[in-house]
């Protein structure tokens, strides 16, 4: 196909282009001068010689305008197309045969009576670019390493498990359990990829639109991360991911570009399947996405690559001298070429070729019919191996290949180019023998006729599942696969813990610098420290883990080339190209995507890497909810800690920065194991499970979260004979009332324990109640535990009846029970149906407010004074203080008077 480089371009920076040549002998001395550069020392240097040309240009003065869009026409011509090593016959014999049993399986899972839907026609429009990409290109995992990543467009899934079916990695009766993965358990299908749901075949959860693209960027930086600290050799690894062009709205999609220019990743392929529709009608009706993609593309530093016609258009490009041709492609929106995708070739020929005898010319030796056919380059499997192959040998730069193709394609007239494409999901009988006949296929009109269309597979032993198998032997495996490598990591002695189990004495600290006191230690182990990976937001400083700097060294592929404003203190910020630390910049959603690919490597390159996140609590399950989802279904494993937690603990930052209701989103989460401690050894023992759980011999699909708060408090020693079980089940007795006659039970979590404690002694001293002390440190696991038990008793009534672990703590306890938190009543409240007496919650309900801590917690009355008015007007309940004695406590402790409380320790950002 021509290129744009032939002509002058329409468009170039808004600076007139379209100027004469006054000296076309010197002009073409400059053009061969960059011919001899790029035939001499390669396109590598002559792309850096241009790069320095324009920079110069620019010292001058000289007005060069930006290149970020060029001609709606192919980036790699007709000439520069590499030889297609494959045989293009079997190739579409392989392909009709996928599309064909894609669209099947998606029409007979609405067959009545089970009408669980599917989508066909986004892989409809992607089914070429996919094909060329198993044909030729994607990478498994049978020579030891971990392949290519290929993040897959969640709805083209039928398509990649109908050509799995014809590989024989999947069954008839598989195709015919999509959606119904439990009805039809065990060969059910998942709807879309979905790790969890399907452990050995799918890699990467994509569904979620906009994840998959942050997810790869990342992926792909993980994979240069663990090369260069010696952890995997990822040199041969490269990241595909397939996306749609609406997908790109999503601002995960394009949000975290920079990055992957910054870093150079030359490892990373985007491939926009351009069908130019969203869900609903076009993507950019007046306009032209796949223009706007590319400045976008091009400005944020990518490699662009535009695949746009087909072959049929390169002899009509040829004779386009003076660019008529070119300039209607051009100007030419995209909701008009899709009127022209579903219209017919006397249409085509009338409204796209009529305005101009030029244009009229250049197709008057056509039929309608070839008019008609005029395609796009997203279904050229040769054009296609030409953008795939130019992407991977590009060095440098992240590339996209923009890919122009029809959504529907190939379904017939009743789907392709449909604004209700993707909502169409069973085809017709005439549709189906049509969809037959375009793909040449030997199935009878009687079989289409009796019921159920049938499936079509050639034969095992037919040269295009030979071909197929020997193409994916050549390329090392089946794609997509999980394979999960990594062996169980020889786990910390007890003595790592031991200086967090002491407590710290008069000092006080915060728990999430105990935390950071515990991870230093871990580091230090020699066979586990090297696997940690820190990740935060540019708030490492703020977490008390710039300690770190000097020794674990932030991850910068390019090292540190300046001379540090910071370098002559001790916890000087320093970059490394072998750093540990990930430092991703203010991007919680970037932040955790690193997380994601670092937890889940112990699969995609059987390596495990223990990943630590620190963040402002607020800003995790809340922020990037979504993407805590996608961890869970990639079962990554982790440490993840919501630091300055709570509701009342970071309150000089006021409304936005008060978390008091992450804990109950990340109890919807069920691969989150969610903490909530109070004291260092309390983190202590939960790491050390949370080890144990996602890196022992009997390893889980799980991850943790811990709840730190920046308020110090003086932190306990390890009580002897602690009760470690507890700690771990969620809930122990940490302190036993000694005074008081009058029986009572408050449970608290986190940075309440300490309020809680408070309460205790005030009850004793002033009204006579011996109240014990409980820390929960994990609500969510109490109910988790509480919930399973349930469950099995319901469907087990003849066995023994089981007894939640909560109930059976708390049994022979005199009520009644007082919980608090520094969360909303909903946290603690998931356990009281269990709980074996009458239970009152406390909880930080409400917006969260700038004022001092003290003020704070008596607003939302969760300090200690409120507790004991709690436990005594649940006592007074019960008949055992009398009812007087309330009104007395509210006065006594000027509970409705916030002002009149202690305003708390001050400071404590850690």
């Amino acid at each position: 196909m021509a290129s744009g480089s032939d002509r002058n371009p329409i468009i170039i920076g808004g600076l007139p282009s379209q100027v004469p040549d006054f000296d076309p002998e010197e002009t073409q001395e400059w053009l061969d001068s960059l011919d001899a550069a790029v035939d001499e020392r390669g396109r590598e240097r002559a792309r850096y010689l241009m790069l320095r040309l324009i920079e110069r240009a620019r010292e001058k003065r000289v007005a060069v305008p930006e290149m970020r869009s060029t001609d709606y026409v192919n980036t790699i011509p007709t000439k520069s197309e590499p030889f297609f090593p494959g045989n293009e016959e079997i190739e579409r014999r392989i392909l009709n045969a996928t599309r064909w049993n894609a669209a099947v399986m998606v029409s007979r899972a609405q067959r009545p009576g089970i009408g669980v839907g599917g989508h066909i026609a986004t892989f409809a429009s992607s089914a070429s670019l996919y094909d060329v990409g198993f044909n030729h290109f994607f990478r498994g995992k049978d020579e030891g390493d971990g392949g290519d990543q290929v993040f897959f467009q969640g709805h083209a899934s039928p398509g990649i498990y109908a050509r799995a079916f014809l590989l024989d990695r999947l069954s008839e009766q598989n195709l015919d359990a999509f959606r119904q993965e439990k009805s039809k358990a065990p060969h059910g299908l998942s709807s879309y990829p979905h790790p969890r749901l399907m452990p050995e075949f799918w890699e990467f959860p994509t569904v979620s639109m906009g994840l998959g693209p942050i997810g790869a960027i990342y992926q792909a930086r993980m994979n240069r991360y663990m090369n260069a600290r010696g952890i995997a050799d990822t040199s041969r690894s490269h990241v595909w991911a397939f996306l749609g062009d609406g997908e790109m709205d999503e601002p995960e999609s394009l949000g975290q570009l920079s990055i992957a220019a910054r870093e150079g990743l030359d490892n990373l392929t985007f491939v926009v399947n351009c069908n130019l529709q969203r869900l609903d009608g076009p993507v950019r009706g007046n306009g032209k996405v796949i223009q706007e993609l590319e400045s976008i593309f091009r400005g944020a530093g990518w490699n662009v690559i535009k695949l746009i016609w087909d072959r049929s258009w390169d002899p009509l490009l040829a004779q386009d001298r003076d660019g008529i041709l070119v300039n209607k492609m051009n100007t030419t929106p995209d909701g008009q070429f899709q009127t022209y995708a579903t219209e017919t070739g006397a249409y085509i020929r009338q409204h796209f070729f009529g305005d101009d005898h030029r244009l009229r010319t250049m197709v008057e030796h056509m039929t309608d019919d070839q008019i008609l056919h005029l395609g796009r380059g997203g279904h050229d499997h040769r054009k296609i191996y030409a953008a795939f192959k130019a992407a991977k040998e590009h060095k440098g730069q992240p590339t996209v290949i923009l890919a122009k193709t029809i959504k529907g394609w190939t379904l017939g007239p009743n789907f392709e180019g449909r604004n209700a494409t993707h909502q169409m999901k069973k085809l017709t009988v005439d549709d189906l023998k049509g969809f037959r006949d375009r793909l040449h296929l030997p199935i009878s009109d009687k079989e289409l006729e009796s019921g159920a269309p049938p499936y079509y597979h050639p034969g095992r032993d037919t040269e295009e599942i030979q071909y197929m198998h020997d193409r994916r032997k050549g390329l090392g495996g089946y794609v997509p696969t999980r394979v999960v490598r990594a062996k169980p990591l020889a786990l910390p002695e007890d003595k790592t813990y031991a200086t967090v189990k002491k407590g710290t004495g008069q000092q006080s600290i915060a728990t999430t610098m105990a935390f950071v006191r515990l991870l230093k230690d871990l580091m230090r182990d020699k066979e586990l420290g090297k696997r940690f990976v820190l990740i935060a937001p540019d708030e490492y400083r703020t977490f008390g883990m710039d300690s770190f700097f000097p020794s674990a060294k932030i991850y910068n592929p390019l090292g540190q080339q300046y001379e540090a404003v910071d370098r002559d203190l001790l916890l000087a910020y320093k970059e490394s190209p072998t750093g540990q630390m990930l430092h991703d910049g203010i991007s919680e959603a970037g932040c955790t995507a690193s997380l994601i690919a670092a937890g889940s490597a112990y699969a995609t390159h059987g390596e495990p890497l223990i990943p630590v996140y620190v963040f402002y609590s607020m800003f995790g399950f809340q922020r990037t909810g979504d993407q805590f989802w996608q961890m869970s279904d990639q079962l990554a494993r982790g440490f993840v800690l919501g630091a300055t937690a709570g509701r009342t603990t970071l309150t000089g930052e006021g409304l936005q920065h008060a978390d008091g209701h992450s804990q109950l989103l990340a109890s919807t989460n069920p691969g989150c194991v969610a903490y909530d401690p109070a004291f260092a050894f309390e983190i202590a023992h939960i790491v050390k499970d949370g080890l144990r759980r996602m890196y022992g011999p009997d390893s889980e699909d799980v991850f943790y979260y811990l709840t730190v708060y920046n308020e110090p408090i003086q932190h306990p020693a390890e009580p002897e004979n602690v009760d470690a079980e507890g700690i771990v089940k969620g809930l122990y007795r940490y302190s036993e009332g000694t005074s008081g006659s009058i029986p009572a039970q408050v449970m608290a979590s986190g940075v309440a324990v300490p309020w809680a404690i408070e309460a205790q002694r005030i009850l004793a001293e002033e009204w006579n109640v011996r109240a014990d002390v409980w820390s929960a440190t994990s609500w969510n696991e109490l109910r988790r535990e509480a919930v399973a038990v349930e469950q099995h008793n319901l469907l087990h009534p003849e066995e023994e009846q089981r007894v939640p672990y909560v109930t059976r703590k708390l049994s022979g306890v005199q009520g009644p029970f007082v919980a608090v938190s520094d969360w909303m009543r909903s946290v603690p409240d998931q356990i009281a149906r269990w709980v074996p007496g009458t239970y009152q919650s406390l909880g930080a309900d409400g917006f969260g407010f700038a004022d001092t801590r003290g003020a704070a917690r008596r607003f939302f009355h969760i300090d200690a004074q409120s507790i004991v008015v709690a436990v005594l007007t649940e006592l007074a309940k019960e008949g055992k203080v009398d009812r007087s004695v309330l009104k007395q406590a509210i006065d006594r402790y000027q509970l409705l008077d916030v002002s009149a409380a202690d305003p708390g320790a001050a400071g404590g950002d850690a």
